[in-house]
C-alpha cells in the first residue's frame, strides 16, 4: 500500500527532529545545517501523508455511519466530498516520491552555438539566448555572460552564459539538444523559408570540491583577443584558452579586458563540461535510468521547431505544438513549453519505477 511506503519518511522526519533538539547537535552548527536541510527536503512528504492518513481515517468513520439509519445521510455526503480527494493526493505523493535529480538545485552554464544554416543559425543563437534571458527575468534569475563568438551578421556563433537562480538546472536541463528554426531571412529577397539548427547544451556549475583539476592536465596559452570589444581588449594579451589533456576538452574566453578574469571565466565553463562529461558516462552505464530521462542534453537528437511563418513551436519529445511563438519567445513564456515537459518525464519515472 501507499501508505506503507510513506513510513520510511516520517519516520526519518521524527528522527531529525530528535537530533536537532539534542544538545550534542546544537553545538555543531555545520551538522545541525545539515540535519536541518535534510528534515527541509523531506516536510512535503510528510504533510501530505498526514493528509493522506487523516482524508483515509475520515472515509473510514463515514463509512461506519452507513449504518446508522440517522446519520446515513451524512455519511454519503462526507462519503461524497472526501473519496475523491484520495486518487489526487496519490498522485501529488506519488510525484514526491519520485526520486530528485541531485543537480535540480544548481544554477547552470548554458552553451549555445550555431549550426546548420550559416548566418541565419547565427542570428538564431541571439534570438534564442534572448528568449532564455526573458524567461529568467520572468522567473527572477540572474544571466551573466561568460564568453560570445559574434558572428558578421550581427548574430553569434557561439554564447556561454551563467544562469543563477532558484531551481534553474531542474527547468532548463529539458534545453539541451538541436534546435531547428524555419523563417524568411531578413536577406531573401524571394520570400523563400530558410531552415536552420543550432545545439544547446545544458551544464550544472559545479564548485571546486566537486571536480579535481590537477595543474598539469592543463594547457593554458594566452593570446592577444580579436574582435569587437574596446579599445585595450584587441592590443593586450588578454584573451585566455585552456585545454584538459587527458579528455581533449578545450575553452577559450576573451570577453573580458583581464587575463586572470578570461582565466577564471574559462575554468568555470571547463568544470562545468568534466562534471557533464561524468554524468553522461555514468547514465551511459545506466540504461534503464538514460531511457527514463526526458532532455539530458544529448546534442544530437533534434528537440524543437520554430516555424516563424506559422507563428508556430513544436516540441518532438512530446509531439506538442502551439501556435504562440512569437508571444513564448518575446514574453519569456517557456513554462508553457517546459510545464508539460517535465509532466511528461515524471509520468515515465512513475511507470519505471511502479509507483
Amino acid at each position: 500500500m501507499l501508505v506503507d511506503k510513506l513510513n520510511p519518511f516520517i519516520n526519518r522526519y521524527n528522527e531529525l527532529s530528535d537530533l536537532l533538539s539534542s544538545p550534542d547537535i546544537t553545538s555543531d552548527i555545520k551538522k545541525m545545517t545539515e540535519l536541518s536541510k535534510e528534515q527541509s527536503s523531506l516536510l512535503p512528504i510528510v504533510e501530505k501523508a498526514k493528509e493522506y492518513r487523516f482524508v483515509i481515517e475520515q472515509i473510514a468513520e463515514s463509512k461506519e455511519m452507513l449504518s446508522d439509519s440517522e446519520m446515513i445521510d451524512m455519511a454519503k455526503e462526507e462519503l461524497k466530498e472526501l473519496e475523491p480527494q484520495l486518487p489526487i493526493i496519490e498522485e501529488e505523493i506519488k510525484l514526491l516520491l519520485l526520486p530528485k535529480d541531485p543537480n535540480d538545485d544548481r544554477n547552470i552554464i548554458v552553451e549555445l552555438r550555431a549550426g546548420a544554416g550559416g548566418d541565419e543559425a547565427a542570428i538564431f543563437v541571439g534570438d534564442l539566448f534572448d528568449a532564455y534571458s526573458r524567461y529568467a527575468d520572468v522567473r527572477g534569475w540572474k544571466v551573466e555572460l561568460l564568453s560570445t563568438s559574434p558572428s558578421d551578421a550581427g548574430g553569434f556563433k557561439e554564447v556561454i552564459a551563467l544562469i543563477k537562480g532558484e531551481q534553474v538546472y531542474s527547468r532548463l536541463k529539458y534545453e539541451g539538444g538541436t534546435h531547428r528554426v524555419q523563417r524568411v531571412p531578413a536577406t531573401e529577397s524571394q520570400g523563400r523559408v530558410h531552415t536552420s539548427a543550432i545545439t544547446v547544451a545544458v551544464m550544472p556549475e559545479v564548485d571546486d570540491v566537486e571536480i579535481d583539476i590537477n595543474d598539469n592536465d592543463l594547457k593554458i596559452d594566452v593570446m592577444r583577443s580579436s574582435g569587437c570589444g574596446g579599445q585595450s581588449v584587441n592590443t593586450t594579451d588578454s584573451a585566455v584558452r585552456i585545454t584538459h589533456l587527458p579528455t581533449g576538452l578545450v575553452v577559450t574566453n576573451q570577453d573580458q579586458k583581464s587575463q586572470h578574469k578570461n582565466r577564471e571565466k574559462a575554468m568555470k565553463v571547463l568544470k562545468a563540461r568534466l562534471y557533464d562529461l561524468e554524468m553522461k558516462e555514468a547514465q551511459a552505464k545506466d540504461s534503464a535510468s538514460r531511457a527514463a530521462q526526458v532532455g539530458t542534453g544529448d546534442r544530437s537528437g533534434r528537440i524543437r521547431t520554430y516555424n516563424y511563418p506559422q507563428n508556430r513551436i513544436s516540441d518532438h519529445r512530446i509531439a506538442l505544438t502551439l501556435y504562440r511563438l512569437n508571444e513564448i519567445m518575446s514574453g519569456g513564456l517557456l513554462d508553457e513549453i517546459i510545464d508539460p515537459l517535465i509532466t511528461d518525464h515524471q509520468a515515465k519515472i512513475v511507470e519505471a519505477t511502479g509507483l
